[in-house]
């Protein structure tokens, strides 16, 4: 294909000459819509459906609950209410037992008194009724009637007077009167005289009355008998007694009080006793202080089946109740009811019971009607109706007994609200533990879902959606294990059709980075996997947005495809603008990370292979471009066919920076109006396979930077890409508050500059931590000694065989254990990048001894530092951290590790130990007198770069990076020990130097050594040494390409020398065999050395590896690159 007549200005060209922009389709809309990964649904359905659930079960026990503690309550007040009802009923049987049996035994004793009142007045009198007198009747009436149960009880006799017997009655009461009232006066100790009573004494029968309204005696005129009061006991007290007017019931009518009348009528018929309620007397106003409510018994007289009389008892009930029960019985009303109202007497009285005590409360009933259902009644007297003369009601008294509140209340506990309160409580506790166990759970789920969801996203970016979907179709169908290693199933059966499909028409990406391999063996793993998450991570990124699909990554190869799994017919156009961005990206990149992974990063480059080929017929095998899913032990999405093959090949055939396609894919690029995006190769390549093959150069080099794509779902950035690497925090420090045109402008030399000062801060923090302060304070002492210190007469003098160096600290360890978030201060870090900017610029601009070489010995100290491992007699050998900050238990490290100082010293001493170095031995400087030779006489390169550097660093302009570097005596002493120590010891040439070195190393390491302190510190002072040695030589002991690059710099550097006639020989005639001495005798012996002192793990091994390695591939190539030097030279070096 021939190269087009039009040359590209831009890579977005309009419409009219058949262009297409690189943010447009071809038909001039918008870019295909990216690939999008969607959470799977399932997730947030069964979440809502957990949701529902758990608040449905909360609601049922929230029901559960509310109907148990009220069922609980409930129960228990029942209970309350039961053993209430309960003690109610048998504390009112109690009280109508008792009161119903001392009502009895009150009439049995009345009944008694009117036996014994009929026999005694048989026996003492000879009259007849109603002239009856009982001598000592107080006496005897005092001893029966304590039988009444009744602490005072009040009766009198009332014999029955016919209407011709009241005139003599009047004068058998003027006779015997002041007989009985003697009597009484005398037994019941009244202070009073019979003449007193006499006095008070009417003779007549008579009732009470008012005459022209006034109060009087009036006399009994009505025919027939009457019941007059006669003996009486107690005997009624005279004036001041307590009717309080002077007057005594003697021969007053019983018959008068209506009450008492109907009484007497109900006895006389019935000659049994009858009572009734009703008030002692009259009520009306003025005539009493208070009114009584009693009962009042009458007791028929009989004298041979005759009644002669009555005996008139008063029953005051608020009397009898009185110490009638004990102190247990309380909070009881007593209803006492009368079943008729007999001459106007009240129906119905009420008392309190409270213990030994009661209260009248009054002529109502007085129980709560809420206790109705609670009573406890007693019929206490019955009469027998049959005798009884129609028109009076049979008096018959009922007892009622009813709870009170109070009584109530001692019922009422806290139980129920106790009982309620455990029932919620346990439904609390649960809805703890429920609510805890569904923490638990939905965090777990959670988890579990967010697991589910990470893998199915894995998925999803491993396999197109349609595969994914099949595969999880064919997961549900069958076991995972059948799925996955058995995939045709047993005995000729299928599990499922194999997950392949045919695509017609696609566009493969081949991308590898050029110097990969060699970068990487010279870098710490974590570095490695920074650099290629950033890198991939920036692919994926643009793979994304231009809805390529990544198929996989193979080592440093990134394999993409466009076309699939969703058809697109511009997919070699997509290509083509998502390879430009790789390059562009690429470059960007590597610059940025420059800063943090060191030297030659900014050297790797990406080469870019295309292939595409349409498929004119289903059945063309070389068209044929089958993807899938290859199932078995982890399986993955995969492409097969010619495309893959020819895609593959071309890659290796590309150049650096450039992309390179097929011939097929240019076709389609001039079929789609692009022909300007390509150039045709001025050869042919050959293909493995293909034969000799036309391809063509993808023209970037007009191309405008190309502008994030709006469309669509951004995916992560590149520093969240970084964010996601366990050591990304020192990618982003460098350079994540950078500007990108910032980073283009910097020269390597400001980038090394940069990579060296956050290794130096690192360890500046270490250092800072192992004190316990941020602001370390300096001692006054300290400039003085630093003015002298150095002062001697060369350097070399003040090299010692044995730096004694810090002993471990656990406790300094576990302050550096966090020291990255330690701030050095702005001005300190300023003062560390002005210094190291200054060091960089004191070096020549010689091909090997450079700032670059410098800072790519820095990167292998540090590698050989990280890779330091503690050793344990019982357990061999352990890997420590990958970062400075490492253990050093047992001490097996011999020191170096304990001390961030001896650490920082090492890689500062690396910064710095070829300062100023002038491209030539220092036997020719030596030799040409020069004026450091003249004052170092020997190792006056290195010499030289101490002196230089230290006094540098001694400059006031550096006080605030001292003062984090050190801030003792002893630390500074320390410092400038081990800086002379190690930049001395890269001078390998002095014989003197390495026969003393080589003594050391065999005294140091010998089985029969002493261990102890001093042993220690010869061992780590040998092997700081041993190790600078090995950093500085370090590309012999790297991939063979930057051993290969570095042997060049260096011939070039020794070859210039000799041009410039400041060397005695050719260096080319002897460089091949002179490689293989330094391998043999130099190179391979230290590399040994590293692996036998047990300090620095697989980084050791790997060393000795590749001097092996290199010096065998140096012996087959050696001199024919020895010749390709010169020939290089010669093109450098023409005018």
């Amino acid at each position: 294909m021939s190269k087009s007549s039009s040359h590209p200005s831009d890579w977005s060209t309009n419409e009219s000459n058949g262009g297409m922009s690189h943010q447009d389709s071809s038909d001039g809309g918008e870019i295909p819509k990216p690939m999008e990964y969607v959470a799977p649904d399932v997730a947030n359905r069964e979440q809502k459906a957990v949701t529902r659930s758990k608040f449905l079960v909360f609601f049922a026990l929230l029901l559960f609950v509310c109907g148990a503690a009220t069922a609980t309550f409930l129960l228990m007040k029942d209970e309350e209410r039961g053993d209430f009802e309960a003690a109610v009923s048998g504390l009112g049987s109690e009280v109508t037992t008792v009161i119903r049996q001392k009502v009895d035994q009150l009439f049995s004793a009345v009944d008694a008194y009117s036996t014994f009142v009929a026999s005694e007045a048989k026996t003492e009198s000879n009259s007849s009724w109603p002239f009856i007198y009982i001598s000592d009747f107080s006496m005897k009436t005092e001893k029966i009637a304590a039988l009444f149960g009744i602490e005072t009880p009040s009766l009198v006799i009332a014999p029955f007077v016919k209407q011709e017997e009241k005139d003599r009655w009047t004068s058998y009461v003027l006779e015997t009167a002041p007989l009985w009232y003697q009597e009484s006066i005398d037994n019941e100790g009244i202070n009073a005289t019979v003449e007193e009573y006499m006095n008070l004494t009417i003779p007549f029968v008579h009732h009470y009355g008012f005459v022209d309204n006034k109060f009087a005696m009036v006399p009994t005129t009505t025919p027939g008998a009457v019941l007059p009061n006669w003996q009486r006991y107690p005997l009624q007290p005279g004036v001041g007694g307590s009717f309080g007017k002077g007057l005594l019931i003697t021969n007053y009518d019983v018959t008068s009080i209506e009450a008492v009348a109907d009484l007497i009528k109900i006895s006389n018929s019935t000659l049994r006793p009858s009572i009734g309620l009703n008030r002692l007397l009259d009520s009306r106003p003025g005539y009493f202080d208070q009114l009584v409510v009693d009962s009042q018994i009458v007791q028929p007289i009989m004298d041979q089946e005759e009644l002669v009389g009555v005996i008139w008892v008063r029953l005051a009930w608020l009397e009898f109740f009185q110490n009638l029960f004990v102190d247990g019985i309380f909070g009881t009303i007593v209803v006492i009811r009368s079943n008729c109202e007999i001459a106007g007497a009240i129906r119905v009285i009420s008392f309190t019971i409270d213990g030994s005590s009661a209260d009248f409360l009054g002529e109502f009933d007085a129980h709560d009607p809420k206790y109705d259902d609670q009573v406890v009644s007693r019929v206490i007297v019955e009469l027998d109706a049959e005798d009884i003369p129609d028109g009076l009601c049979v008096p018959t008294l009922t007892l009622e007994i009813y709870p009170t509140d109070e009584l109530a209340a001692t019922f009422e506990t806290s139980r129920p609200t106790l009982y309620t309160t455990v029932v919620v409580t346990i439904f609390a506790f649960t809805s703890l533990v429920f609510l805890l166990y569904d923490y638990y759970v939905a965090r777990r789920q959670k988890k579990f879902m967010e697991r589910i969801v990470r893998q199915d996203q894995i998925v999803s970016n491993v396999f197109p959606a349609a595969i994914r979907d099949r595969l999880y179709e064919n997961g549900q169908k069958g076991s995972q294990e059948d799925a996955i290693f058995d995939p045709l199933g047993g005995g000729g059966g299928t599990a499922g059709s194999p997950l392949a499909d045919l695509f017609p028409d696609t566009t493969i990406v081949f991308a590898d980075i050029a110097g990969f391999t060699a970068w990487s063996s010279a870098r710490e793993p974590a570095q490695v996997f920074i650099l290629l998450e950033t890198i991939y991570g920036a692919f994926d990124k643009h793979a994304y947005r231009r809805s390529v699909f990544k198929v996989e990554t193979v080592g440093d190869c990134y394999v993409a495809v466009a076309g699939l799994p969703e058809p697109d017919k511009e997919h070699a156009a997509t290509v083509c603008r998502f390879a430009r961005d790789c390059v562009k990206t690429m470059k960007e990149i590597t610059v940025k990370l420059e800063m943090t992974l060191g030297p030659d990063t900014s050297d790797l480059d990406l080469r870019v292979g295309i292939h595409r080929l349409v498929l004119t017929s289903l059945f063309f095998q070389s068209g044929q471009v089958t993807a899938g899913v290859l199932r078995g032990e982890r399986s993955r999405f995969q492409l097969f066919g010619d495309t893959m093959n020819t895609a593959a090949r071309m890659e290796s055939t590309s150049d650096r920076n450039r992309i390179q396609v097929s011939q097929v894919t240019a076709d389609l690029l001039v079929a789609s109006g692009l022909s300007a995006w390509i150039i045709p190769r001025k050869s042919m390549v050959s293909v493995k396979g293909k034969g000799e093959m036309q391809t063509y150069w993808l023209n970037t080099k007009a191309a405008k930077p190309s502008k994030p794509l709006k469309s669509g779902k951004e995916m992560p950035t590149v520093s969240e890409t970084l964010s996601n690497s366990s050591d990304s925090s020192s990618v982003k420090g460098a350079f994540a508050d950078s500007d990108d045109d910032d980073f283009e402008a910097m020269t390597k030399r400001e980038r090394l500059v940069e990579y060296n000062v956050e290794v130096l801060t690192s360890l500046m923090q270490q250092i800072i931590a192992s004190r316990g302060t941020v602001v370390a304070p300096r001692h006054n002492s300290l400039s003085k000694i630093e003015a002298t210190i150095g002062t001697g007469d060369t350097v070399l003098e003040e090299f010692v065989p044995i730096i004694p160096l810090k002993r471990f600290d656990a406790g300094d360890l576990s302050k550096r254990h966090d020291a990255s978030s330690i701030d050095i201060g702005e001005e300190a870090k300023n003062q560390l990048r002005n210094f190291l900017t200054n060091v960089a610029s004191m070096y020549r601009g010689n091909p090997f001894h450079n700032f670059e070489h410098a800072s790519h010995v820095t990167a292998s100290v540090k590698k050989l530092l990280t890779r330091i491992v503690n050793v344990d007699d019982g357990n061999g050998l352990k890997m420590s951290t990958d970062t400075i900050d490492l253990v050093d238990m047992a001490g097996h490290s011999y020191g170096i590790t304990s001390d961030p100082l001896t650490q920082f010293s090492v890689v500062f001493s690396a910064i710095i130990h070829d300062m100023d170095h002038p491209g030539v031995p220092n036997a020719q400087l030596v030799k040409e007198n020069t004026r450091s030779a003249q004052i170092f006489k020997k190792s006056v390169a290195e010499q030289n770069s101490v002196e230089l550097a230290w006094t540098m660093l001694m400059g006031k302009e550096y006080d605030a990076l001292r003062a984090c570097i050190y801030h003792t005596e002893e630390d500074l002493r320390r410092f400038r020990q081990l800086v002379v120590n190690t930049v001395m010891a890269t001078d390998i040439v002095d014989k003197e130097l390495q026969a003393l070195r080589k003594a050391r190393w065999e005294t140091a390491f010998a089985d029969t050594v002493v261990k102890d302190e001093t042993g220690d510190d010869c061992k780590a002072t040998i092997v700081i040494e041993h190790l600078i040695q090995a950093s500085d030589v370090s590309h012999t002991m790297q991939h063979w390409h930057i051993y290969k690059s570095w042997n060049q710099k260096f011939f070039m550097e020794c070859y210039d020398a000799y041009k410039a006639g400041r060397a005695d020989s050719d260096p080319s005639e002897n460089w091949y065999k002179g490689e293989i001495g330094f391998f043999d005798f130099y190179v391979i012996p230290l590399a040994k050395k590293l692996d036998n002192c047990g300090v620095f793990g697989v980084s050791s091994h790997e060393y000795l590896s590749y001097a092996r390695s290199n010096r065998a591939e140096w012996a087959r190539e050696g001199e024919k690159l020895v010749q390709q030097y010169l020939v290089k030279y010669d093109e450098m070096t023409k005018p």
